[in-house]
C-alpha cells in the first residue's frame, strides 16, 4: 500500500525508521503517471520489508523544497530517516527493486 504524505504528515511517517521509499510526483507529470504502476508493484512486492509513500510536490511544496526536488518523478530511498539513495526519472520496477535490495 502506498500512503500519501503532506507537509504536516511527512516527518512523522519517516520517523518510524526502517526503510522507506518516497515517490515525489505531480498530477500534471506524464512520466510520473507512467511510473505509478511500477511504484505500486514495488510497494506490493516489498510491503513487509519497507514503507511506501507518495508526495505531490504541488500539495507538499515544503517537503519538496527540503529535499531539493527539482524534477519529477524523483524517488528518495530512506534508511532510518536519512536519504540513502535517489532516483530521478522514469525507472522500471526491476531497476527500483535493485536499489531497494541494496538497502534491505
Amino acid at each position: 500500500m502506498v500512503e500519501k504524505l503532506t507537509d504536516s504528515t511527512f516527518d512523522a511517517a519517516l520517523a518510524k525508521g526502517g526503510v522507506a521509499v518516497v515517490d515525489f510526483s505531480a498530477a500534471w507529470c506524464g512520466p510520473c503517471r507512467a511510473l505509478a504502476p511500477n511504484f505500486e508493484a514495488l510497494a506490493e512486492n516489498y510491503a513487509s520489508k519497507a514503507a511506501f509513500y507518495k508526495v505531490d510536490i504541488d500539495e507538499a511544496g515544503d517537503v519538496a523544497a527540503k529535499f531539493g526536488i527539482m524534477s519529477v518523478p524523483t524517488i528518495l530511498f530512506f534508511k532510518d530517516g536519512q536519504v540513502a539513495q535517489k532516483s530521478v526519472g522514469l525507472k522500471t520496477t526491476p531497476a527500483l527493486a535493485q536499489i531497494l535490495d541494496t538497502l534491505l
